[in-house]
């Protein structure tokens, strides 16, 4: 899928556009929810891509703006109508992180810090369900496996033919060796991950825990890259409300926060003989 065919995206430069549209007429959001009677979240989440515009909302704004070229408000109206459309996830079900799927989905190169798991891009079948069930506590066999076919779905984007993501992974030793589901299904998530880590658009590093503090201490993040983008996006998950940053003055330090972590790391090489070691010492420890 093209990146401009993206809801999400075209959401969040919709929501771009009319970020912009309101500064250059001097107006804040909250000045703008009082005079179209609608409350300031809702400018927010709008100008955020959280939510979807509806065509006569655009209008308004624009009206509001001193907008005047038909063909300028009719392209803005039409990108609000295009970004109602649904992605594939929603035919899913219930996905709680559809707008990161959807940035996800439209991102050139996602470069990402896991302390605790293996990201769900690199995860196998059996590892992702144990994950889903493990990790949200009275998940129910419908949660689960829609989480567990989102998850699997979103495998073929890291392997698009027309379109392969540049993937960057930083490991902490930590989320190698926690055993997920079962020593099998770990030791077999292991084996799956130095397979998947030795193609020429993947890249995973690991952290030891002899290099003690580093930069990743503080948790987990993704830079998501976009190629008409000029700034990346960082996401940070969080069990209810995932925070995503887009000022240049934001994601600048988690980008220098990440070449750090890959400075501290094993390289890919050596990081596959590491992932090979805690795979065999698995093996051994449930041998008879």
């Amino acid at each position: 899928m093209a990146a401009n065919g993206n809801p999400t995206v075209r959401r969040r430069r919709l929501g771009a556009e009319l970020r912009r549209l309101r500064l250059a007429r001097g107006l804040t959001s909250t000045q703008v929810a009082e005079r179209l009677l609608i409350s300031q979240p809702k400018i927010s989440h709008l100008e955020n891509g959280r939510r979807a515009i509806k065509p006569r909302d655009v209008r308004d704004l624009c009206a509001l703006y001193g907008v005047a070229d038909p063909q300028v408000i009719d392209s803005l109206m039409r990108m609000a109508t295009e970004a109602d459309r649904q992605g594939w996830w929603v035919a899913c079900g219930e996905v709680p992180y559809a707008v990161y799927i959807g940035l996800e989905t439209a991102a050139s190169s996602i470069r990402s810090y896991e302390p605790l798991v293996i990201p769900g891009l690199l995860q196998t079948p059996a590892y992702a369900a144990a994950v889903v069930a493990e990790t949200i506590p009275l998940a129910t066999a419908e949660q689960i496996a829609v989480r567990r076919e989102v998850r699997l779905r979103r495998h073929s984007r890291a392997h698009h033919p027309a379109r392969r993501l540049r993937l960057w992974v930083v490991l902490d030793e930590s989320a190698l060796r926690r055993v997920v589901g079962s020593p099998q299904i770990m030791r077999e998530q292991l084996e799956f991950l130095n397979r998947i880590g030795a193609q020429p658009h993947i890249t995973v590093q690991a952290v030891p825990h002899s290099v003690g503090a580093h930069p990743g201490v503080s948790g987990q993040f993704s830079i998501l890259d976009f190629p008409d983008a000029a700034t990346g996006t960082v996401y940070l998950e969080r069990f209810t409300s995932d925070l995503y940053l887009e000022k240049r003055s934001d994601v600048q330090p988690y980008s220098v926060m990440f070449d750090h972590l890959q400075a501290r790391a094993l390289d890919p090489q050596r990081t596959r003989q590491f992932i090979t070691r805690v795979a065999e010492e698995l093996l051994a420890a449930g041998s008879p």
